[in-house]
Parts: structure tokens; sequence; C-alpha cells
């Protein structure tokens, strides 16, 4: 049943926000990450190290809504380069981590100071399925078009359970679906919307994880589109096949096995196409620690791990490379309360 999203159900997300207290998350950093690149192998992307005079300063800007919705943190980004320019889309949220989440958009100019876009929010909730927010913003180049996959997180009544049981993946009552909006010129977007049938992600299905290059583009392998899907999906992995990035099909693959590395698989943040090489960046549980570790595939094999390793970026808008740097995006390690992106180049 359609649930259509009002002033109430904004500001009830936005107090939802407000309160929520996660001392793990609260204290997530990216150096705890990197750190873990002890011996890095040679096919691993990574490690990298963060570079303060990239950093982007986000400011206030107004919500459709108008409900008194602040932004008070900036994480989980993705960067795109195209020429002498850098664009970086975000997830602000009005306490780091929390629900109630819009995507902005800014851009580094070629001579070096970012240029927040005054038309922010780019996505905020405005359909069904994204009444607790839009989140977790993923970039992609290709055929000429630009495609910004996000996460829809909603409310989950008792009678969607009923209807999309999930008993090998619990699902309380906040649920997250992959959206999609295109765009030709990066300034207008239009919303597709969801990418995953229920029926596949039985009300959580997270991280629109395709093969990209470091130039942005996204690559087809065997002469098609692919999708990794890490969390949900009644507890199975899923990969989705697409011919044009919109249309998809997904089907479960048991495309990561962490016997002897890990204890649990949380997600994978992205996959980065080098040469003949595909490399999946991953968050994984170990002796209940919190980790990031990489996996080496083959392109004409990519569903297949030749070697683990730990360290890992955890990039969850992927690894480009801008003016001879490889580098990514990530803000959690920001001041509490500042709206801040910090940039780590390898």
């Amino acid at each position: 049943m359609t649930r259509p999203l009002t002033s109430a159900s904004q500001r009830a997300a936005l107090a939802r926000a407000r309160a929520q207290a996660n001392p793990r998350t609260d204290a997530l950093s990216e150096h705890t990450f990197l750190a873990q690149f002890t011996e890095p192998r040679e096919w691993q992307v990574g490690p990298f190290t963060e570079r303060p005079e990239l950093r982007f300063d986000g400011r206030p800007w107004e919500d459709p809504w108008r409900i008194g919705w602040e932004v008070a943190s900036l994480i989980n980004s993705s960067l795109l380069p195209e020429g002498d320019r850098l664009h970086l889309f975000y997830r602000a949220s009005p306490a780091k981590e929390s629900l109630a989440s819009r995507i902005g958009h800014a851009v580094r100019e070629g001579d070096g100071t970012w240029r927040d876009d005054s038309t922010n929010p780019l996505v905020w909730p405005t359909v069904e399925g994204e009444d607790l927010g839009v989140e977790d913003p993923k970039i992609y180049r290709a055929d000429g078009r630009y495609l910004l996959f996000y996460n829809g997180v909603f409310t989950v009544t008792d009678a969607d359970r009923a209807q999309y049981p999930s008993p090998g993946y619990e699902v309380g009552d906040v649920g997250c679906d992959i959206s999609v909006a295109e765009s030709d010129d990066l300034l207008t977007w239009t919303k597709r919307g969801r990418v995953v049938d229920r029926e596949v992600s039985r009300l959580w299905a997270k991280g629109a994880v395709i093969p990209r290059d470091l130039d942005g583009n996204a690559v087809r392998i065997g002469g098609e589109y692919l999708m990794y899907l890490s969390e949900g999906c009644n507890g199975r992995l899923h990969v989705g096949r697409s011919p044009d990035l919109v249309s998809w099909s997904f089907a479960p693959c048991d495309y990561l096995d962490l016997a002897g590395f890990g204890d649990v698989l949380h997600e994978v943040a992205t996959a980065i196409v080098i040469e003949d090489r595909l490399v999946l960046d991953f968050f994984y549980e170990s002796e209940a620690t919190w980790r990031a570790g990489q996996a080496l595939y083959r392109l004409d094999d990519p569903f297949t791990a030749r070697e683990l390793a730990p360290g890992g970026t955890l990039a969850w808008g992927g690894i480009v490379r801008w003016r001879g740097e490889t580098m990514f995006a990530q803000g959690w390690d920001a001041p509490p309360g500042t709206a801040q992106v910090q940039l780590f180049v390898r």
C-alpha cells in the first residue's frame, strides 16, 4: 500500500533521527580502517592518507520540507571526475549515521575551491519508500549519461513483514530500498524508482555496488552491468544484471566467502576495476571487531575470489583518479556537529 509523505511524517523522521544514539557508529573513523593495511598485497587498492587541504566544508541549506531540518554530518560520499573539476555527492544528516538524510552536491573547481550546489538538496524524500530519508549516493557515468544510486529508507509495518517475510535477515521497523536517479548534465535529475523488487529484497537491500573504473565509468562485464548486493535479501548474497543500469534482474550468488578470514560480512562497499582485475572492498567483523578487507577477482570470473586480504577503505561511494591521484571521500572524522568531508589520497 502506498503511504504518501506528509510534513507530519517528515517531522517524525527528523525527531527520531535527532534522538538516535549508537556508540559504535558514533565512533566510526576512516583512520581506523586504513590502519588495517598492515602488509598490503600488490593487487590491493591502498593504503591511503588524508589530505587536509582537499577537505570540503559544507554550508547550511534550506530543506524543501521546511520542518527545521539542519545538517550536522556529511558522510558516505561519492566522487566523479569531469575534466578539471571534481564532483562530490554526499549524504547530509541531522546527526552522524542518522535517519532523515538528504543528498547534496558540490564541485571542486580547477582553481582548488569548492562550490556547494545552490540547489541543494540534490535528492530528498519525495515518494513512497523514502519517508525516513535518502542516503549513501553512488554515482556512475555510462553511455553518455549519469546514474545516481541511493538508499531510500522507509517505515516497515507488520503488514509489510507479513507480505515480505525475511526469516534469514531480521528486519525491524526500518526498511531500505535501492533507487536510482538519472541525468544528462549532472544538474537536472529524474528519479527512476526502486531497482530491487521487494520480492527480492524482503524489505532490505543496501548498496548499489557496480564495477566502476577509476574515471567513474560503470564497466560492463560479459556484456552487461553487474550489481553486488550484500545486505538483506533474506540473508543471501545476490548479483544483479542489467543492460542499461536502470532495469535489473537479481539472483542469489555466493560471490564472497569469508570462511577462515572473518566471522560476518556486513556490506560490500565498492567494486574497483583496474586493468584486468576487479577488487571488492568490504566491511566485515572478526573477533567482535569491525574491519575492512579487499577481495581480488578476474574480470572473466567476477564471482570467484582469488585472494582475500585485510585492509580496505570502506569507500561507500567508490574510488577515482583525479589529476593523477587516486582518492576517495568520507566524513566520519569530522568534529561532532561539523559538516565536513575529508579526502584520502593514495
